[in-house]
């Protein structure tokens, strides 16, 4: 075979841009430091480089955005519910001074003005919220768990009680005694007999002045279980539907503060009354034992034991908690702009707004604690209670002062009418530091099983803190090994390439030289 010059060039211009290709691959390695810049360079290499750049940005996101996040936001409820359980500790010990039975009224004076206090930081607390973000009102954390301002509206509140929310309060009926001053003492006649005290049962509502647009009254509804004994001796149960309504023809009647409506309780067996006052309905024996025999049955998803009791509310104070971070309710019902709230808690196994945060692969923590677990609406009825147990105390030692001062200058004549209103003052004030003793000392009860709430939530929030951090372990060391095997994956040896490169150089520098003189030769130099 001919061997021409044309040959000799094609081959060497070949071989010479082969060099150049592997120089330039080598620069480029150099300049990069990855082993491919293109998927062609190397598929393989391509594919697993994709699936570890996918690990690490999860890894990361993960490490470096969602836990510190997790962690911030638990931190703020840490805060806050440490902040609770304080309020509610000094709250027992306002509760243990107030059940002594000797105390002043400097002392009732002291106890009340910190129960008030008490009790509005307690819901101010609730109120924490971390960039921006309410930590206690579940999916609403653009919301505020109190009313910001007073507002009319009208929201329709359905509350899922049950037999332990059914209690006994005690009220000392004190005629016209808080009726006398300095100038009327004679004209008003209250002696021993007019002074008297009954226990009622009621239900205490989430809410006072409940009655919406002045038309609607509170309903219960429950389940009354029948027993039907069969002839075989065996016994079938079943549920009857029961639901006391308001209205004129309805069970449930409304009564204010003032027409003594806790004695019609007391002497009716079949009263259902609704104070708007105070939020309470109050209930015969009759009615009492009617809800005190409703009970779940375990054998079954149902509740059989709740009680639900239905309402309007239309004025809100600021302060007042949102309904929708603890009830099913609807705003501004009937209307074009009516909104349902958590319709799924009346629903069998409702779950609460529960807000998770993606912490790993397939993992998954909870952050958040909801007002109802630990900023109840109990904690500020009772401190209600006792703040009015306390004032009716304070009021009867003020007129107990007063008359006494006043029997000082009285006449004969006076001084017996006078006399007849100490006496009565008398026995309404023991009546009345009875009753504020017996409050302080279930608000003991009370007010520590909602520090054992409280403490509930500081011990889940504590363990999803301890979960979070052993993750957080875990997400480092998994991107620091992501990272590890990207690295070995996509990057160079830069060393290596540097020296492959330098060698690269040469062979086409020789290369060049090599071919400049072949190319010099001819045919004519050998003719």
């Amino acid at each position: 075979m001919r061997i021409t010059n044309k040959i000799i060039q094609r081959n060497n211009l070949s071989n010479i841009n082969v060099n150049k290709r592997n120089e330039d691959r080598l620069s480029t390695q150099q300049s990069t430091q990855k082993k491919i810049n293109r998927p062609s360079d190397d598929p393989v290499v391509a594919i697993r480089a994709l699936r570890l750049r996918s690990s690490v940005t999860q890894v990361t996101q993960y490490y470096s955005k969602n836990i510190p996040d997790a962690e911030s936001w638990l931190d703020v409820t840490q805060g806050a519910l440490n902040n609770l359980t304080q309020v509610l500790t000094n709250l027992i010990s306002q509760c243990n001074k107030g059940s002594n039975n000797y105390l002043e009224s400097e002392d009732r004076e002291i106890i009340l003005e910190q129960m008030k206090s008490l009790a509005e930081e307690i819901y101010s607390t609730g109120d924490a919220d971390y960039a921006g973000r309410y930590v206690f009102t579940g999916y609403r954390t653009n919301t505020s768990l109190r009313f910001e301002e007073e507002l009319n509206q009208l929201y329709e509140i359905t509350e899922q009680l049950g037999v332990d929310d059914i209690d006994d309060v005690t009220n000392v009926d004190m005629g016209d005694l808080l009726k006398i001053n300095s100038s009327n003492y004679m004209d008003v006649d209250v002696t021993e007999n007019d002074i008297g005290s009954t226990t009622s049962h009621r239900i205490r509502l989430a809410y006072d002045d409940c009655l919406g647009d002045g038309s609607q009254v509170p309903s219960i509804s429950f389940k009354r279980r029948i027993e039907t004994l069969n002839p075989d001796d065996s016994t079938t149960v079943t549920y009857e539907d029961v639901t006391w309504s308001g209205g004129a023809a309805g069970e449930i009647r409304t009564m204010h503060s003032y027409e003594d409506p806790y004695t019609e309780a007391y002497n009716d067996p079949d009263a259902l009354i609704y104070v708007p006052e105070t939020g309470e309905l109050l209930m015969g024996d009759n009615k009492y034992k009617d809800l005190m025999a409703v009970k779940d049955d375990a054998s079954t998803v149902a509740n059989e034991g709740e009680i639900r009791v239905t309402y309007q509310k239309a004025h809100w104070e600021k302060g007042d908690l949102r309904p929708q971070h603890y009830f099913a309710c609807t705003s501004d019902p009937g209307t074009t702009e009516e909104i349902k709230f958590n319709e799924s808690y009346l629903t069998e196994n409702a779950e609460r707004q529960a807000i998770e945060y993606d912490v790993g692969f397939n993992q998954s923590i909870r952050i958040n604690s909801t007002a109802d677990e630990c900023f109840k609406h109990g904690i500020g009825r009772e401190t209600d209670d006792l703040i009015s147990a306390m004032g009716d105390v304070k009021d009867l030692e003020e007129l107990q002062t007063n008359l006494t001062e006043l029997m000082k200058t009285a006449s004969d004549e006076e001084a017996a009418h006078l006399q007849e209103q100490l006496d009565a003052v008398g026995k309404a004030l023991t009546w009345a530091k009875d009753k504020e003793q017996k409050l302080f000392e279930s608000g003991i009860t009370a007010f520590q099983k909602y520090l054992d709430d409280a403490n509930l939530c500081i011990t889940n929030c504590g363990n999803r803190g301890s979960k979070l951090a052993l993750v957080e372990n875990r997400m480092q060391t998994q991107k620091t090994t992501f990272e590890t095997l990207k690295s070995t994956n996509e990057d160079v040896d830069i060393a290596e390439v540097t020296i492959q490169l330098e060698s690269a150089t040469e062979t086409y520098t020789a290369a060049l030289l090599a071919a400049g003189k072949v190319m010099q030769a001819t045919l004519l130099d050998y003719i």
